[in-house]
């Protein structure tokens, strides 16, 4: 599967300006519910694809691993998106975000049965069909298990991925937060995860609360993901990598020491 490369950053408006100066920025992720698919791009958007910055489309709505079928206008806004910003694939959640109706405005996480597997392949193969570039498939970070998982993490998204052939975006932060709330070794988990399916990366920071480590997007990367980064990338040549950011924006120079962190700790060239 082709894809973008380097290290790169979510765009949101509220970091367009700070984005727009990166000067070695290889490309950018937009949520892709946030963009009108007739056009046009937002400004700040629409400069980057100009000058040659990679745009990947990345969904949050399609509920992938709903009992439901997957929603046929969904699939076509995501497709449209892909068109518009001349993507090289697209990205979404093994996820469910509505049932029966009812939209829960949250990425939910599912029973690892090998029925939801086949929820989920059903949907991905019927997204598949219309798209028209490559999909790559993301597991998020969740704070439960449900009790009736038959398979483990790493297992689960194997058989989702055999069976559909779609890639893999790997959230080395979802797995830090999910193998620490389950009281286990992140790297042991990262070691069963199905790397050689890898797309691209995501990194981003969290916080304990309550006892819970939670994917907040808010906080720095800690040292402990930027360490599963570096294994990750050691004695091969490094995925694509994209921080994550989601309000409470720190100042441009902790962005920019962020994104010189992936890159060093990565083997990429930096991009402030």
């Amino acid at each position: 599967m082709t894809g973008p490369h380097g290290v790169g950053i979510g765009w949101r408006p509220e970091i367009a300006g700070f984005v727009a100066g990166l000067p070695g920025l290889r490309f950018v992720e937009v949520v892709a519910e946030s963009v009108a698919p007739g056009g046009p791009l937002p400004p700040g958007l629409a400069a980057l694809r100009e000058a040659g910055v990679t745009v990947v489309p990345h969904g949050v709505r399609l509920s992938l691993g709903g009992a439901e079928p997957v929603d046929p206008a969904r699939v076509t806004h995501l497709a449209r998106v892909a068109e518009l910003v001349d993507a090289p694939l697209v990205s979404e959640h093994v996820a469910f975000v509505r049932a029966g109706g009812l939209e829960a405005g949250h990425l939910l996480p599912l029973p690892r049965t090998r029925e939801a597997v086949a929820a989920v392949v059903a949907n991905v193969r019927r997204a598949q069909a219309e798209l028209p570039v490559p999909l790559a498939l993301e597991p998020i970070a969740a704070l439960f298990d449900w009790p009736d998982d038959e398979l483990d993490e790493a297992d689960f998204l194997t058989e989702i991925l055999d069976a559909t052939g779609a890639g893999l975006l790997l959230d080395v932060a979802n797995v830090y937060a999910n193998a620490r709330n389950r009281g286990e070794d992140p790297q042991l988990l990262l070691d069963r995860l199905p790397v050689e399916r890898i797309s691209y990366l995501h990194v981003a920071g969290g916080a304990e609360r309550d006892g819970l480590y939670h994917d907040t997007h808010t906080d720095p990367v800690p040292a402990e993901v930027l360490a599963l980064v570096g294994t990750l990338c050691s004695g091969r040549r490094p995925p694509a990598l994209l921080l994550e950011r989601d309000g409470h924006y720190p100042p441009a120079a902790a962005l920019r020491a962020e994104l010189d962190a992936l890159a060093a700790v990565s083997g990429h060239p930096v991009v402030t």
